[in-house]
């Protein structure tokens, strides 16, 4: 993992002083440490039934649409409002100062369905735990929350209701 590690940026600072961003760009454009991130999924998933892998905007969709084509999977979006085109169903969940949502076209998903949700930071886990509750209310069942960045200390995991979660980079903060 500390290969993984070293291809992501730190950047100081932003959006706002005080925060250290995890820049996975940088990461993503080292063709063999994006592939090794890929393999290193895929080899958690190979055996296992997954019908479907359910994506968080925007770079969820990246680090997804690549795991999902190498477990010969399905690929599902979930976008900010008004993104999708065909009828969808909403989760809100809370933000620091308010709320956001996010959205799933509301067919996608079987009743039964195995999927695995998908995105590149989880950091205090309101976004991928409306993103579980989308998946859950279309009858899809949470097989694990995959993320390349995990923020420990923002505790994002106790968010998401005790679905299986796992990382492959931890960060205290």
């Amino acid at each position: 993992m500390e290969e993984l590690r070293k291809a992501i940026r730190e950047v100081p600072d932003f959006p706002k002083p005080g925060i250290l961003f995890y820049d996975i760009t940088t990461l993503l454009r080292d063709r063999r440490a994006f592939a090794k991130t890929i393999d290193l999924f895929a080899e958690r998933y190979i055996g296992e039934r997954v019908d479907a892998v359910v994506c968080i905007e925007a770079r969820g969709f990246i680090l997804g649409a690549a795991l999902a084509y190498r477990l010969g999977a399905g690929f599902i979006p979930i976008r900010k409002p008004g993104k999708l085109p065909a009828r969808t169903i909403q989760e809100n969940y809370a933000l620091e100062y308010g709320t956001d949502s996010i959205e799933m076209h509301d067919d996608p998903i079987e009743k039964g369905q195995q999927v695995i949700l998908v995105d590149d930071l989880l950091a205090t886990g309101g976004t991928a735990a409306a993103a579980c509750r989308l998946v859950e209310r279309t009858g899809g069942q949470i097989l694990e929350c995959c993320f390349l960045v995990e923020l420990v200390g923002l505790r994002g995991r106790a968010r998401l209701g005790g679905r299986p979660a796992f990382s492959l980079i931890q960060y205290e903060s």
